[in-house]
């Protein structure tokens, strides 16, 4: 994935983590969503273009799709009011993708590091599959919280390190990773569980809006 690429969709993600928890106003993100998920199409799409003969290059790139689909799915429908559901199973195919991923990063790629990013990533996708499209509520305060912290973790600083040359011995990274996800995941669950934020105050605007302000407010 270019970093250029990754270091906005750590962006997007703290944007979105901060907008389950109810620090951001929905259709405030949807419009951030639209801009790093037109970035996460053209970029993919250029880099393929001029790696037509790398495989390797090529199927880094293919990748960056499932991430610029997902955000302009969520901007659109966050602007739109629409149902949830639809992003819900498409995250579920991204969290089954992205253990194919995984896999070409440790066995094919030669990126442990981004090995352990990408089931980092399936994570994530799955939670949106249960709270989007199972509608499992109750989960929204945590996926919030992993969805942040996995903005800065796996996508901006990794990008910031790339972008330095400061992202050296990727197993040992993987390690740090590794033990870091299973720490900070499961010990948020207790900590989050049942404890969904309050919902802010709408503003006469929301209040126009109708029912639409009654959804799962991340689509």
């Amino acid at each position: 994935m270019g970093a250029v690429g990754l270091l906005y969709v750590g962006a997007v993600l703290f944007i979105n983590g901060m907008m389950l928890l109810k620090k951001i106003d929905p259709r405030a993100a949807g419009i951030f969503n639209l801009f790093v998920g037109a970035l996460q199409v053209i970029t993919p799409t250029v880099l393929i273009i001029a790696n037509l003969e790398r495989p390797a290059q090529i199927l880094g790139a293919s990748g960056i799709y499932l991430f610029g689909f997902t955000y302009l799915y969520v901007g659109i429908n966050l602007l739109g009011g629409f149902d949830s559901t639809g992003v819900g199973y498409f995250s579920l195919f991204v969290a089954i993708m992205a253990l194919g991923y995984s896999y070409a990063n440790f066995r094919l790629l030669g990126d442990p590091a981004f090995g352990v990013i990408w089931l980092y990533w399936g994570f994530l996708w799955f939670l949106f599959f249960v709270l989007l499209g199972l509608k499992h509520e109750q989960i929204t305060r945590y996926t919030g919280w992993v969805t942040a912290i996995q903005g800065w973790v796996t996508a901006a600083i990794p990008a910031f390190m790339i972008l330095t040359g400061y992202w050296q011995n990727t197993n040992l990274i993987a390690f740090v990773l590794a033990v870091f996800g299973v720490v900070v995941f499961i010990g948020l669950w207790p900590l989050t569980r049942g404890r969904e934020p309050a919902a802010a105050a709408p503003s006469d605007e929301a209040m126009g809006a109708g029912d639409r302000t009654h959804r799962p407010r991340w689509t």
